[in-house]
């Protein structure tokens, strides 16, 4: 009896599966056509639009230099790589780690100057308020005060002279031309100085436990594998990446 409920169970089943299969309606979905072609423009506009489309995706294959060259993110990913080669972890943690902690960190820090151009320049050139050339001059300022903060005089002034331009009124006028270079090697000096200071702990460990096995005549076994659970004892003990992170957000302030 209960073989043939079973079996009878079955059926049902595959009745009412199969025939939703087979008696479904068909739905037609619209399939996009995308493509690119080269053709002969007809009206001068033609032309002009194909150059604002090239100047556009070279445009775009620029925004990871922009990144990189005129945001937070060089400082951080290298101070983030010295200590990564101060505890000696090898790939420990793997680049994408340190990338991807790296870009969260220049979004939190770059939030409020990038805000402030959405507000100031690109919603009121979306909406027809300002012209483009304004859209430009007034979502570049944020951008240059945030630059400008981390750049060294000395470093402003050599990009300056080398360049030949005229020494320009404040320091909002200079150019991004100039301002780029000065801004990065200023922030390359600053990781460098930070990276330094991460070392000076974990090379002091170094020391003691090389001078240990000498005195204990293992000249054969590698200080670091032996000094490496102490340096991770060390960074995890002092809360190593709280006050890492701390030191890195606060320096921009």
């Amino acid at each position: 009896m209960n073989r043939k409920l079973a079996i009878i169970i079955l059926a049902i089943v595959l009745i009412a599966f199969f025939g939703n299969v087979c008696f479904a309606e068909e739905v037609d979905l619209p399939i996009p056509r995308i493509g690119i072609s080269v053709e002969e423009a007809d009206t001068p506009n033609d032309y002009v639009d194909g150059i604002k489309i090239l100047v556009l995706l070279t445009v775009l294959t620029l925004v990871p230099s922009f990144l990189v060259l005129m945001t937070s993110f060089t400082r951080i990913i290298i101070v983030l790589s010295f200590l990564r080669n101060a505890m000696a972890t090898q790939q420990t943690p793997p680049n994408q780690i340190l990338i991807g902690l790296a870009l969260f960190l220049t979004f939190f820090l770059m939030a409020p100057v990038y805000t402030e151009v959405i507000d100031d320049a690109v919603n009121p050139y979306l909406e027809n308020e300002i012209s483009r050339e304004e859209a430009i001059e007034i979502g570049s300022k944020p951008v240059k005060e945030f630059m400008l903060r981390q750049t060294r005089e000395k470093d402003l002034a050599l990009f300056i002279n080398l360049s030949g331009e005229e020494q320009p009124d404040t320091r909002i006028g200079t150019s991004f031309a100039t301002l780029v270079p000065a801004f990065v090697i200023s922030e390359l000096k600053t990781a460098f100085q930070m990276g330094f200071m991460l070392f000076i702990p974990f090379i002091v460990i170094d020391l003691i436990v090389a001078s240990i096995l000498m005195s204990m005549g293992m000249f054969m076994l590698p200080p670091v594998m032996i000094s490496l659970p102490f340096k991770l004892l060390l960074f995890v003990m002092v809360d190593g990446w709280y006050l890492v992170v701390k030191s890195i957000m606060e320096s921009f302030i």
